[in-house]
């Protein structure tokens, strides 16, 4: 088996062609492997998504070992998006425990005002989020949200209680980096 093909392909499809490689049945795999048969089935089907460990665990009883390869992707933003993400990155590396109570009243204030105008999900459940790190003051959540690519940090940036504490100087020299 050629695992040049296997970089790309999700968990269920690798199992598959091990299985197809091998001649081993769902019956078989789940007796050498002592998981459920249905179990199988459904990480065959994808209705159940198999973690790495999980499947390494059952390439290894048809003689086979997961290989992961971790490479940087830069990820598909729109420009807004992307803005939204340089503007909220400068705004972490000058994140801290004493900028954060500095930056308290303007934060609180926009979250008041927010909570006024927006309505919907996922907004309102962004709202209770943004209230909830900056009250439990978790700088290290903070940074995560301002900085993060996955799909839960921008929609959380959407709602950003942040305005206002940039100034207008560094705002506009940021967005014409980008």
């Amino acid at each position: 088996m050629q695992c040049y093909d296997c970089i790309m392909s999700p968990r269920s499809e690798l199992l598959r062609e091990v299985m197809l490689t091998t001649g081993t049945t769902q019956s078989e795999l789940s007796r050498t492997s002592g998981v459920h048969q249905p179990s199988i089935s459904q990480f065959l089907s994808g209705k159940v998504d198999l973690s790495d460990d999980q499947l390494d665990r059952l390439l290894a009883c048809m003689g086979y070992q997961l290989e992961v390869i971790r490479r940087p992707v830069e990820p598909s933003l729109t420009r807004s998006e992307r803005r939204s993400w340089r503007l909220h990155r400068h705004l972490s590396s000058h994140l801290n425990r004493i900028t954060l109570q500095d930056w308290l009243p303007t934060i609180e204030s926009n979250l008041k005002h927010l909570r006024e105008r927006v309505t919907g999900q996922p907004h309102q459940r962004n709202l209770d989020r943004w209230t909830t790190l900056v009250t439990d003051h978790d700088v290290p959540a903070l940074h995560r949200v301002l900085t993060g690519l996955d799909r839960g940090s921008i929609e959380m940036r959407e709602v950003t209680p942040m305005s206002g504490i940039l100034t207008t100087e560094e705002r506009l020299r940021i967005l014409a980096a980008t």
